[in-house]
């Protein structure tokens, strides 16, 4: 068993503000590699489809923060992109979004 901050260097916070609902997708350079762990090349291999970062945490079965701290690290050394939600509160998308939410919440 391995604790979640051994996988993240002892950090428990990522180095940039990422929502759950993010999208990441690897990049042409973590196509090639690059990653410097095992759970970084995981997530490198499983955003070559666009997932969201809830997603990742779910399929590698780890912690949401470990994944948040993760997937900032390789963002930063440009091994995959990440698509932050637009999302304005007030319009049509963000009630939608909110929407969905509460029925996922509802279904547990």
């Amino acid at each position: 068993m391995v604790r979640p901050y051994t996988r993240t260097g002892g950090r428990t916070r990522p180095g940039r503000d990422l929502a759950m609902e993010a999208l990441v997708s690897t990049s042409e350079s973590g196509r090639c590699g690059g990653a410097r762990s095992v759970e970084q090349r995981g997530i490198c291999d499983l955003c070559v489809e666009t997932r969201s970062v809830a997603e990742v945490a779910a399929h590698l079965g780890l912690p949401l923060g470990v994944v948040k701290v993760l997937v900032g690290d390789l963002a930063d050394a440009g091994l995959v992109r990440i698509q932050e939600p637009s999302l304005l509160f007030g319009d049509r998308t963000s009630l939608e979004f909110m929407e969905r939410v509460l029925d996922r919440l509802r279904a547990l």
